[in-house]
């Protein structure tokens, strides 16, 4: 994820049009925010700080139901920033979470963290100019955005397995009705949980033609503001998805991150790698996550990182860690144990 990003939230005329939804105006919210609405019609921007107050003012405003998910339901997707209809033309669910994690600092300096494990995939929201605590509203619009994302291109009633929230229930089953699973209330952090099978369903709204065009205006405006990651990062970030269908070529990946191979390659190379050194790292840190799950046995994590054979495996195994993988597994659980 970009680290350096600045404190400026850029609010979407979409989001404007989604107050209607919660019978809202503009000037009823910043005036109970106390925000400056002469700067923000000038600017079109808020600092984190005033973003806050601007979503704690649409809960206080809205209390009878729960905010942030009316909203978002309320969106026209058809005046989405660039930065999300890229998103919701992906290719399958998992590549849409990527494309939304990677370019959502083009809106806001929110960090989506996503760690995909064999069996779900966990969510969690970051706001590094804002602290920890952020307003229950803008949690159920960041979540709510992401499984109506899954939703609208899959074409199915996708639902998380479960979703965390700091914050306490105070609108008894609003929530639940929306995600159609469990909601935990009182949790550390602000979680979205989804099935790992869910990442792999393909989006009926998939526009490779739109993604072509997009994807070189989004990295660029990245690279604009100093923002765009390493060339090695955005290759670690696709390798994953790549291989359970085999050996990833180069090729396949530079078209993923909207380049040609030869620039591709020549990026990694200024950076001190190769492709082959971050599929290696690609693989070999797989490995270690998937021998942690006791559900999966060895054949199965040979076809998760796209090996044809599982003397190819332990081969590459030994080089990593000199041992075999059933030695590595057993030691792991001996020392957890």
């Amino acid at each position: 994820m970009p680290t350096r990003m600045t404190d400026q939230v850029k609010i979407p005329q979409a989001f404007w049009v989604g107050l209607a939804a919660l019978g809202l105006t503009l000037d009823e919210v910043l005036r109970h925010a106390k925000l400056p609405a002469a700067r923000i019609a000038r600017e079109g921007s808020l600092r984190t700080e005033e973003f806050f107050l601007l979503w704690q003012a649409i809960g206080e405003l809205a209390p009878a139901c729960a905010a942030g998910l009316k909203l978002v339901k309320g969106l026209d997707t058809a005046i989405l920033p660039p930065s999300f209809l890229a998103a919701y033309h992906a290719r399958d669910f998992r590549d849409a979470l990527t494309r939304m994690a990677r370019f959502k600092h083009l809106c806001s300096p929110e960090i989506l963290k996503i760690t995909e494990g064999p069996e779900e995939c966990v969510i969690e929201p970051e706001w590094p100019h804002g602290g920890k605590i952020v307003p229950e509203a803008l949690v159920d619009a960041t979540f709510g955005s992401l499984v109506l994302l899954g939703r609208h291109g899959t074409r199915t009633n996708l639902h998380p397995s479960r979703v965390e929230y700091m914050c306490a229930d105070d609108r008894p089953g609003l929530r639940e009705e929306f995600y159609g699973c469990k909601v935990i209330f009182g949790s550390r952090q602000n979680r979205l949980v989804f099935r790992g099978a869910d990442l792999d369903l393909r989006f009926a709204t998939h526009n490779a033609e739109l993604l072509a065009m997009l994807n070189p205006a989004l990295e660029a405006a990245s690279r604009a503001l100093g923002l765009s990651l390493k060339a090695t990062e955005q290759v670690r970030q696709v390798l994953p998805r790549f291989l359970s269908a085999g050996r990833p070529e180069i090729d396949a990946v530079a078209k993923e991150l909207g380049m040609s191979a030869r620039s591709l390659q020549r990026r990694i190379t200024e950076e001190g790698s190769t492709f082959r050194d971050l599929l290696s790292q690609a693989r070999q840190a797989l490995a270690r996550e998937y021998l942690q799950n006791p559900s999966l046995d060895l054949k199965e994590i040979v076809y998760l990182l796209g090996y044809e054979d599982s003397p190819s495996f332990y081969r590459a195994f030994r080089q990593w860690e000199g041992t075999t993988p059933a030695a590595w597994r057993s030691r792991r659980t001996t020392l957890e144990n």
